[in-house]
């Protein structure tokens, strides 16, 4: 078989920080190329226009200078031709040299002062040991007036607009030697010089140079003849091309922090939403339907996860309450089979005795081969009598129980004689055992407000159990008094002492307890339980106590009339 490559479902946070490399670290990344390589032409066209501008601004300077100290020296040699004297022209030139303000030195030379001049043909030259620029024009065959320009003069006029720009530019002559800078450095001048072609254009500026992001410009003047460079140095390119280069990466990284943040925090708050969504629904399948799902809410939580967590708790809480009531309805079905198994053991047993006697009694009396005498007679259908009663108060009690447990009695509430309803009963159960029962009544209460049958029933089941439960040889007493607007009686026997928690359990159904005594009785466990039922239907109470003494009382408090 071929081995299958399995892959690893990524959880959500693992699917997000991927998402994010490709959604934005990836895009951000090829923006910051793109942008910058953008930025870095857009910075490299100006800074080749700039360097374009100034050489040729730079040459329309020296044209006007140039034009300005030719027209100033044609003025003066034209004056001098008109002064014949040698000590006019002196004092001429003195005075016109107190107003120029191009002009730091003026005189006039001889022919043959050879000493004094270059050439003896019209010229301008920048002198570079004494920083001036020399221009010579002849008055006459034998005479010429030489002007000298300090370069300070001529620098200020034609680097006037430039002095704060950090470019460098060097103006230099017809033979390529330099006469003026600004911002002058000798390394960065000889390569440049080095750079400049060796065939140039006249009157139009032009970029030259190999490095791209420091563009060269010269410009080519024909008259007069001098050469304008301007260079862009390294300083201008980091501060305009890779100072932008890094704003730019800069701005792009800190907008993808700030995605990364907010998807970050947003990330956060739906991380712990769907694992509270997960808690809540693992502790639902494990049986815990009180479990609620408790949502981190922000800004940052969406509707659907709220939606979600809310449809949840409603279908927890009906979970819950459907469960809850299945373990009601369990708990009754429970308590219903247990009363259904304690009814037929109780039937099965407590009926049998009754129905044995009345059929061996009846038997005896149906026999032809012998014949009875009157007493024996009397005797056995006194026996089926007693017994045919038992078998009817068991099955009212039986029947009795439903309607207790469902608040379904009907009672017929009326004012009844206490001590009749009383004395009804005691004969109703004096054959069970020879049992004095001493009835003390202070004549207070006469009637209560009860149902005739029903409190009849009560007695019968009290003082039934009052035979049954007490030593031989002892009486029974009755108690009767008043408490306020209640009859209060209270039927006391000599049995031994039961604890509290014990105590309280006799009301319950098919309850007995387990001693000697209930070994050799019969009963069916349902009479305290009827008797508490009857009792409070009627508006009254019902209270067991014993005492270490060996006293058993049961007391009853009904509405007196």
């Amino acid at each position: 078989m071929k081995n299958q490559i399995k892959f690893k479902r990524l959880k959500i946070v693992e699917q997000i920080i991927l998402v994010l490399l490709l959604a934005v670290i990836v895009p951000t990344t090829v923006c910051a190329i793109i942008v910058n390589n953008i930025n870095q032409h857009a910075v490299r066209n100006e800074l080749q226009y700039s360097a374009l501008s100034i050489a040729e601004s730079i040459a329309s300077n020296i044209e006007t200078f140039s034009e300005s100290g030719e027209d100033e020296i044609n003025q003066i040699v034209l004056a001098l031709r008109n002064i014949p004297s040698e000590f006019g022209r002196d004092v001429y030139l003195k005075d016109t040299l107190k107003t120029s303000n191009l002009i730091s030195e003026l005189y006039i030379v001889n022919k043959q002062d050879k000493t004094s001049y270059k050439e003896w043909n019209d010229y301008t030259f920048y002198n570079k040991q004494n920083k001036n620029i020399e221009i010579l024009k002849k008055i006459d065959e034998d005479h010429a007036v030489i002007a000298k320009i300090d370069i300070k003069v001529f620098q200020e006029q034609v680097f006037n607009i430039y002095r704060k720009d950090d470019r460098q530019i060097y103006i230099l002559n017809k033979d390529n030697k330099l006469v003026a800078a600004h911002n002058y450095n000798e390394s960065d001048f000889n390569r440049v010089k080095y750079a400049l072609p060796k065939k140039l254009e006249f009157d139009k500026p032009v970029i030259f140079g190999k490095v791209k992001n420091q563009p060269l410009a010269y410009f080519k003047l024909a008259d007069p003849e001098t050469t304008i460079i301007v260079n862009t140095t390294h300083h201008i390119t980091k501060t305009t091309i890779n100072t932008a280069r890094y704003k730019i990466i800069l701005a792009l990284c800190i907008s993808a922090l700030f995605i990364i943040f907010a998807v970050g925090i947003y990330t956060y708050y739906l991380y712990i939403n769907i694992r509270q969504l997960f808690k809540g629904i693992m502790a639902l399948s494990k049986g815990n339907y009180k479990r609620k799902v408790r949502l981190l809410t922000s800004v940052f939580t969406p509707h659907e996860t709220v939606f979600l967590a809310d449809e949840f708790n409603k279908m927890a809480d009906e979970i819950n309450t459907a469960y809850k009531k299945l373990k009601h309805t369990n708990r009754e079905l429970k308590k219903l089979d247990e009363f259904r198994s304690n009814l037929i053991d109780t039937v099965s047993h407590e009926f049998r005795t009754p129905l044995t006697s009345i059929k061996g009694y009846t038997s005896r009396l149906l026999r032809q081969d012998i014949e009875l005498d009157e007493e024996t007679i009397q005797k056995s259908l006194k026996i089926i009598k007693n017994q045919s009663e038992r078998l009817s108060r068991m099955v009212e009690d039986l029947l009795v129980i439903p309607d207790i447990e469902g608040a379904k009695l009907n009672l017929n509430l009326q004012e009844i004689n206490l001590m009749d309803s009383l004395n009804d009963a005691i004969l109703s159960t004096k054959h069970k055992a020879q049992r004095e029962i001493v009835i003390n009544n202070d004549e207070a209460i006469k009637d209560v407000i009860a149902d005739t049958d029903r409190l009849e029933q009560i007695f019968i089941n009290l003082i039934e159990n009052a035979y049954k439960y007490s030593y031989e040889d002892t009486k029974i007493t009755v108690d009767i008094s008043k408490e306020r607007n209640n009859a209060v009686i209270k039927i006391t026997n000599a049995y031994d002492y039961i604890p509290p928690d014990k105590l309280q359990k006799l009301f319950g159904k098919f309850t007995r307890i387990d001693d000697k005594t209930t070994r050799t009785t019969r009963g069916t466990g349902l009479g305290l339980f009827i008797v508490k039922g009857l009792v409070l239907a009627m508006n009254g109470s019902i209270e067991l106590k014993s005492t270490k003494d060996n006293t058993f009382s049961v007391i009853l408090k009904l509405p007196a009339a």
